[in-house]
Parts: structure tokens; sequence; C-alpha cells
């Protein structure tokens, strides 16, 4: 991606976010001279990976699979001491976009419509190995059990959500013609270099060409700060 279509990204979504009646913490609307002046306050924020991530999975087709991520709150697996023993992100997505297949090991995450479109999801349960089943998948929707047959379109909408425990492999994003989405995730602690397994060829963070200066750090470059 370049980083003018970042910019142009975080334009979008805080957009979105104010027409949803959304306010994200101040920190999110920190100038990079801010950030800058800031840097010896920002220990717990960089080693929690709090912030913004903007990413088209590697893809290329940042309009097809891909989103803008806030995560507001988070805590360290392999630290209790640092941050906080949960997570809590909004995912904003464009009609059309969509995550890639993937599924998490450690992770217990309740996804949430909280403003747009119809979210839809598709499930998967996976083995041991990461080897995706036929069989048919139980999770939760607010409290109560339902089964859903593997892959299956299901309709999450505004106000609703659906928990995801690990091994069961997702995707997720605004129903076709729908409208643009804010999702909310909260989870037990997250860590996207080490619990997103794709089942896709992607990644999590974005290559990105520098053709304009950035208007804000994504969570991956705190220590270029």
């Amino acid at each position: 991606m370049k980083r003018s279509e970042i910019n142009a990204e975080f334009a979008w979504a805080k957009d979105l976010l104010k027409r949803n009646n959304i306010r994200l913490p101040d920190r999110a609307y920190w100038t990079m001279d801010e950030w800058k002046a800031r840097k010896a306050e920002i220990g717990t924020i960089a080693k929690t990976s709090v912030g913004w991530d903007i990413t088209d999975y590697g893809t290329g087709k940042y309009f097809e699979i891909g989103a803008v991520l806030y995560t507001l709150r988070n805590g360290k697996q392999d630290d209790p001491t640092v941050g906080v023993p949960y997570c809590e992100k909004y995912i904003l997505m464009r009609d059309g976009q969509r995550l890639p297949k993937h599924y998490h090991v450690f992770k217990t995450e309740d996804i949430i419509n909280r403003a747009g479109g119809v979210l839809e999801v598709m499930l998967w349960n996976t083995d041991a190995e990461g080897k995706e089943l036929a069989t048919d998948v139980k999770v939760f929707v607010d409290g109560i059990e339902r089964t859903f047959k593997a892959g299956e379109k299901i309709r999450i909408t505004q106000g609703n959500s659906i928990t995801l425990t690990p091994h069961i492999a997702h995707i997720f994003g605004p129903e076709a013609g729908s409208g643009d989405i804010v999702v909310g995730e909260v989870s037990k602690v997250n860590d996207d270099t080490t619990d997103n397994y794709f089942m896709e060829p992607t990644s999590f963070f974005a290559k990105i060409e520098e053709d304009v200066a950035a208007e804000h750090p994504l969570t991956n470059e705190y220590s270029r700060l």
C-alpha cells in the first residue's frame, strides 16, 4: 500500500466513527510530531500494540481483503504485569471488504456489530494442526448456542455478536450491499504477530510505499519514533 492510501483511510475511518458518535482515545488523533514529542511516555502503548493498523494483509487488494483496525486496550500474553488482561478493538470495513480466512490458538473473541451494515461471518472448525474440517460449527451468539454448517453465511445485525473460540477459522466483513461497518472485538490478550494463523497467502502487516509523509504511526512503527 502507498502511505497516501493509508492516510486517506485514516480520514475515512475517523469520519465513519464520528458519524456513528464514536470517539477514540486522544492518542488516536495525535500528529506524528506529537508522537515524537511524547515518545518517553508511550512504553506501555508500544509494548501492547495499541493504536492504528491499516492493512491489505499483503494481498495488494485492499478494497477486497483489508481493514482499518484500532486497538483501544491490550496486554501481553507473556507478561501479565504489562497493560491489561484483555483486548478491545474496532475493525472498520468498507462495503466489499473482508478479512482473510484465519484462526487463533490462544484467544477467544467476541465479534460485535457496533454500527453500520450487516456483519456477515463464515466459520470452519480446524484440527490441532490447523487443517480445515467439514464438520458443523457450534458457537454462542449472544449467549445462545447455535450450530452452523461449515462455511455457512451467518448474519449479525447491529448490536449483536458472535463468540469465536480457538481453532475456529473465520472470515467476516460487511454483507454485500449493506454498507460500511464498525465491528467491535472484545477478547483475551491479542498478539497479531504470533496468534493469527492465516489459511490464505497473506500477512498481517502491509508493505508500505513511502510516497508521502505519515499522518499517524501504525502499531509496528512505534520503534521508529
